[in-house]
């Protein structure tokens, strides 16, 4: 019984010494600042933080749940605008939301996590480096926290720090997208012909082979690609800014065969597992190109090939595949409009 006593006003002891020392040594909250730069310009990144629908979709805080679910509330962009959330498979829940809002100079936000009276405030500042660079600076400030809560407070600025690294990240990823669309539709040169170099792509797609017949290998393509996109957005849950224009990949001059084998993906940021066999990855390669912008019946592009490969020819140049990339997803009894690019070497 006497050993009993002595454990339990040693337990006290050792209570009473790590409240003292977390009240005199440790503050009940923090404050700390994170500066990062992106290649991107100030208006398009500021678009990305004060529209919450936006800001959930690369946010860590966000992304890095399956079972999370939020609720928005108008308005959804600026000041006044809120979320809600709840993750039960993480036992948490909370609410967000934007208190200041100064246009492409500022943003302050409110975190109320698991009914936390005292919120977390994160004023995040931006300014332009160049027409090209944006800097982000977040300043935060921790709520209090009681004093057996505050070792909390040692590993709160590392653990914010990650989830801002792999927010960066996916930032990125999502305006990279978005840029690459704009900058592509503000290029287009309808009938021209022009050489580009195109940088490397990991595509997420099916293989197929089908007919040629009249119409028939279109509504082929636009089946495919309907399978594609529903799969992206449904079943792994990507966003439609979080993936580039359709690629349809095949022989040069095969649409004068009766039969025509096909690659057809979507440009994705990175590899990862896939659980449906009908699905795989291809990387396209680095290639220098001769390309020409197309918009009409998908039966007359095989006049812009026909132009691309006589240009090749011209200029002793060989050639491989032909990659469509549709500007507008394919749709059923409609135009295209799509860029050609016909891959070349010496």
């Amino acid at each position: 019984m006497r050993f009993f006593k002595i454990i339990a006003v040693f337990i006290v002891l050792l209570i009473g010494a790590y409240a003292a020392s977390m009240y005199y040594f440790v503050d009940e909250s923090k404050d700390f600042k994170i500066e990062k730069e992106v290649d991107y310009p100030l208006e398009k990144v500021f678009l990305q933080f004060n529209n919450l629908q936006n800001f959930t979709r690369w946010n860590n805080f966000f992304t890095s749940s399956k079972s999370i679910d939020i609720d928005y509330y108008t308005p959804y962009q600026g000041e006044g605008s809120s979320i809600s959330y709840v993750d039960p498979k993480n036992d948490t829940d909370g609410e967000m939301f934007i208190r200041y809002e100064k246009e492409n100079r500022a943003l302050r936000y409110q975190l109320f996590e698991d009914r936390n009276e005292n919120p977390t405030v994160v004023e995040v500042k931006f300014k332009a480096v160049s027409p090209e660079k944006t800097n982000i600076t977040w300043v935060v400030h921790t709520p209090k926290l009681s004093v057996l809560k505050r070792v909390e407070n040692f590993w709160t600025e590392d653990r914010f720090a990650e989830n801002i690294d792999k927010s960066m990240a996916n930032l990125k990823n999502v305006l990279g997208n978005k840029v690459e669309k704009d900058n592509q539709m503000a290029a287009i040169k309808y009938d021209s012909l022009m050489v580009e170099k195109e940088e490397e792509k990991l595509l997420l797609g099916i293989n197929v082979s089908t007919s040629n017949k009249k119409d028939a290998l279109y509504r082929n393509i636009v089946m495919n690609y309907n399978k594609i996109y529903n799969y992206t957005t449904m079943d792994l849950g990507k966003k439609d800014d979080e993936f580039g224009f359709p690629i349809l990949i095949t022989d040069a001059d095969n649409y004068k065969d009766k039969e025509v084998s096909y690659f057809l993906g979507i440009p994705l940021s990175k590899k990862f597992g896939v659980s449906d066999n009908n699905f795989s990855f291809r990387t396209q390669n680095p290639t220098q190109n001769y390309v020409m912008y197309y918009k009409g019946t998908y039966e007359g592009r095989i006049k812009a090939i026909q132009q691309l490969i006589q240009k090749a020819k011209k200029d002793e140049m060989r050639f491989n595949d032909i990659r469509q990339t549709f500007i507008e997803r394919p749709m059923d009894d409609q135009d295209v409009n799509m860029k050609l690019s016909l891959s070349v070497f010496k």
